[in-house]
């Protein structure tokens, strides 16, 4: 085929799943030509190359990824004729406005479907997803880790690509130990991911090339359990699906993108959060499941919170720090650190906003529904200093660390500091172990 004849891409993305659908759908097909990716929802991947080593013969000289904001310019200037949409946790009408944009600058606009991006393996694969950022999807991923190995599995942890840093050298990253997270130079968001796992002892693997991420972790491992981002679909085609739904956003598991693609296609549907969820909200998120997917199974389970100092908050101002994607993105107003804090008996939280310094500041520009919540960004190193700038600049008494890792470790906190943990609880049968258990009848 003529290189005029290509029909011309742009991948709409925010350096995750656009990678891996380049990868598995367009990288090596003659039938097209990828003439950029575009990037938004986190800060700094835009103006970067996906590099040759990564983009394969047909592209010598690796592919642009520019600013979301430039799409239609991308469409006009290069003559675009098909516009990928590849990312997620966006809601149903924020993806139509993007189809319109590109509508209506003269490209078609395309959603892949999971089957068509997915990955068969030659080991048994469990994903756990969810409907929206912040369900509860890392406890609930845990919690299967946690019963597999009890079954006496060897786990493969394969988690949903996050290459902020260099691409080249991300293609394939095996994470086993501490220094494994040093020695890839992991942000925050990583590390928030990565070291629960590590420290139960499980293996995992990210990157770039999920193609050859599976070829390795399917060697040393008797599962492969995806650990999914977002809201996003599998990357690998699934024996058991479980889907994680929030009833503290009733509402939300058919409004998002692919969250409802996720609900639709689940084996198991994990209601999270039942501890602190009103029960007309649970009823509604039952019978939304009963409705659009009859034969799912329905798992109930909470997420209890301790403190390992409760008493430390007790009459205190209390600076709450939250999972950063959750509050973003993810849109929740709050979080553990929140129930936490109320729980011991907190005078007040702190609002973080008027002591916000750099980039932390830029992000409550863009996310004002956070309120009295500091998200753990930390997507740089400037970054982290600018978070660890704003804690110490607020008038806290104590600040109350709830996201999944010890924060402690990666950002100079001066004030007293006290950490939320939270783990997942089934309470209803079959159990989530019960499920995967039939996996190896």
């Amino acid at each position: 085929m003529s290189e005029s004849a290509r029909r011309r891409v742009v991948i709409i993305g925010a350096a995750g799943r656009d990678f891996h659908n380049f990868n598995v759908v367009y990288r090596d097909d003659k039938a097209y030509e990828v003439v950029g990716f575009t990037a938004t929802q986190i800060p700094g991947i835009e103006g970067r190359l996906y590099p040759a080593e990564l983009a394969g013969s047909l592209y010598p000289e690796g592919i642009k990824i520019v600013a979301e904001d430039e799409l239609e310019a991308l469409i006009r200037d290069k003559d675009v004729e098909e516009a990928v949409f590849s990312y997620s946790d966006v809601s149903h009408e924020t993806v139509m406005h993007l189809g319109s944009r590109c509508i209506a600058a003269g490209a078609d606009f395309v959603l892949p479907s999971a089957r068509n991006t997915m990955l068969p393996a030659q080991v048994p694969v469990v994903a756990v997803c969810a409907v929206r950022t912040g369900s509860g999807k890392s406890q609930t991923t845990r919690h299967v880790a946690a019963c597999l190995r009890d079954m006496g599995k060897r786990i493969a942890v394969v988690r949903h690509p996050m290459p902020y840093g260099d691409l080249a050298k991300q293609r394939v990253q095996r994470f086993e130990t501490y220094e494994d997270l040093e020695l890839h130079d992991c942000t925050i968001e990583e590390r928030e991911e990565y070291e629960p796992h590590l420290a139960a002892g499980s293996i995992v693997y990210a990157g770039i090339d999920y193609g050859e991420i599976l070829a390795s972790a399917q060697k040393e491992a008797d599962v492969v359990l995806w650990d999914g981002g977002n809201n996003d679909l599998p990357f690998y085609v699934p024996d058991l699906h479980l889907t994680v739904a929030d009833p503290l956003r009733a509402g939300h598991e058919t409004t998002y993108h692919p969250g409802e693609a996720n609900l639709r296609m689940a084996d198991a549907v994990v209601i999270n959060k039942m501890d602190s969820a009103d029960p007309d909200d649970v009823a509604t998120l039952k019978g939304t499941i009963a409705r659009v997917n009859p034969d799912a199974t329905v798992v109930e389970a909470r997420s209890p919170v301790t403190v390992d100092d409760a008493e430390a908050l007790k009459g205190k101002r209390v600076l709450v720090i939250e999972d950063g994607p959750t509050l973003t993105h993810g849109e929740m107003t709050y979080g553990a650190g929140v129930v936490a804090a109320r729980q011991a008996g907190a005078a007040s939280l702190v609002d973080p906003r008027p002591f916000a310094a750099g980039s932390i500041k830029g992000v409550f520009e863009k996310y004002p529904h956070m309120g009295e919540l500091l998200p753990a960004m930390g997507y740089s190193e400037q970054q982290r200093k600018d978070l660890a700038e704003t804690i110490d600049a607020s008038d806290a008494d104590v600040v109350l660390v709830a996201t999944p890792i010890d924060l402690r470790k990666v950002v100079d906190i001066s004030k007293p500091a006290v950490r939320a943990l939270y783990e997942l609880e089934v309470t209803s049968t079959p159990t989530i172990a019960d499920l995967v258990g039939k996996l190896f009848d």
